[in-house]
């Protein structure tokens, strides 16, 4: 699932036009890390390669009480894909739970 969802993710990154990119908030990735991590504490969390040679990451921060979904494209621009509340783990959501 969490494969998928990284696909998918990484799909829309490259499929959507350039005026919808041109909207989106996008700078280079030291200063998107740094503003995240400022702001609301958010580290990165986990790290995946796109089949188009994006990097996404999610970041989140220690509580969990925020998250953000970047991915940077080879130059080493990044741009906020997805950002909310409340993370929880996998691990951590589906602890006790049947499956």
């Amino acid at each position: 699932m969490k494969r998928m969802i990284l696909a998918f993710l990484a799909f829309t990154s490259v499929a959507l036009p350039a005026s919808v990119q041109a909207q989106m908030l996008c700078i280079a990735r030291a200063d998107m890390v740094t503003r995240l991590q400022g702001k609301y504490a958010e580290a990165p969390v986990a790290i995946g390669l796109s089949n188009s040679g994006g990097v996404i990451e999610v970041l989140v921060s220690p509580d969990g009480g925020t998250w953000t979904i970047i991915v940077t494209d080879p130059q080493g621009v990044s741009c906020l894909m997805a950002a909310g509340e409340y993370w929880e783990s996998a691990k951590t959501a589906l602890m006790g739970r049947k499956i």
